[in-house]
This record gives structure tokens, C-alpha cells and sequence, in this order.
């Protein structure tokens, strides 16, 4: 499966944040949407970065101020992305290499969605029951 086919099958709606705003801007975000990364972007919505909870906890002992810390200082500045025509599992291999939970994808320059490391596991679930059905299906048949 392509990056393109996950992305059809969830929200178009992807939650971000921009470099300036405070830490506890990125919390609340976090609890409203009940998500564990937000996409940073300039003020012309072009990624600037992505924000994690690990990011800031990573931090937690650099700043005696966190919730007022602008996002800018404790981002991922070097994104890596998905593009739609990616294949899946390659993206879960990089992900899983890399040990991160969430890769925005990109077209043509454009923030177009982000996927999670959940996302990919559903997918995976799902592929896996397709099979399983169509092997009962085979198997009934040659019983019959």
C-alpha cells in the first residue's frame, strides 16, 4: 500500500503549531486532539519542524520555564517526510530505524497529512484480515 491509500482512510485535518507560540500552546493541542506530535509551520504554513512529547521531555531538565518556552527552541528542525507515492513499509522501516512515531507527509512542497506509527499497524491489521479471509474462503472451498 502507498502513503497515499493510508492517508485517504483517516482525517485530512493535520494540528499544527507555529515556532513562536509557547509550549503550553503545544499541550493543550495535544490534550484537545488527544495527539503525541504536532507539525511546526511558518507562518506561511511551510514546515518548519515537528514537536513531540519526547521533545519535551527531553528538554524538561534544560528549561526551568517549559510551558513558556517558544516551541522553536525544543522542535525537530530536520524533518524527515513521507511522500504520498511511498510504499507503507518502507515508511515504517524508517520509522522504526529511526525511532520516531510520526512522519508528515509532503507533495510537491505541501503539507498534505502525518502518519503515525499506529497508523501503519492499522493498516497492517487490516491488510492481514483481507488475507485471513480470503485463505478461509479458499479453504472452505476446497473442503466443500
Amino acid at each position: 500500500m502507498k502513503v497515499s491509500g493510508l492517508l485517504a482512510t483517516k482525517s485530512p485535518t493535520v494540528i499544527t503549531i507555529h515556532p513562536d507560540q509557547p509550549v503550553a500552546d503545544a499541550v493543550a493541542l495535544y490534550g484537545q486532539h488527544n495527539i503525541g506530535s504536532l507539525i511546526v509551520v511558518d507562518r506561511d504554513n511551510h514546515l518548519v519542524g515537528i514537536l513531540s512529547e519526547r521533545d519535551i521531555v527531553r528538554h524538561l531538565p534544560e528549561y526551568e520555564d517549559m510551558m513558556g518556552t517558544a516551541v522553536q527552541e525544543i522542535m525537530t528542525p530536520r524533518v524527515i517526510v513521507a511522500l504520498p507515492q511511498d510504499d507503507v513499509m518502507s515508511v515504517a522501516h524508517t520509522m522504526t530505524e529511526r525511532r520516531f512515531r510520526h512522519m508528515p507527509v509532503v507533495d510537491e512542497g505541501e503539507l498534505v497529512g502525518i502518519i503515525s506509527i499506529g497508523d501503519i499497524i492499522k493498516c497492517q491489521r487490516d491488510q492481514f484480515r483481507g488475507e485471513i479471509a480470503t485463505l478461509e474462503t479458499q479453504i472452505m472451498a476446497e473442503k466443500a
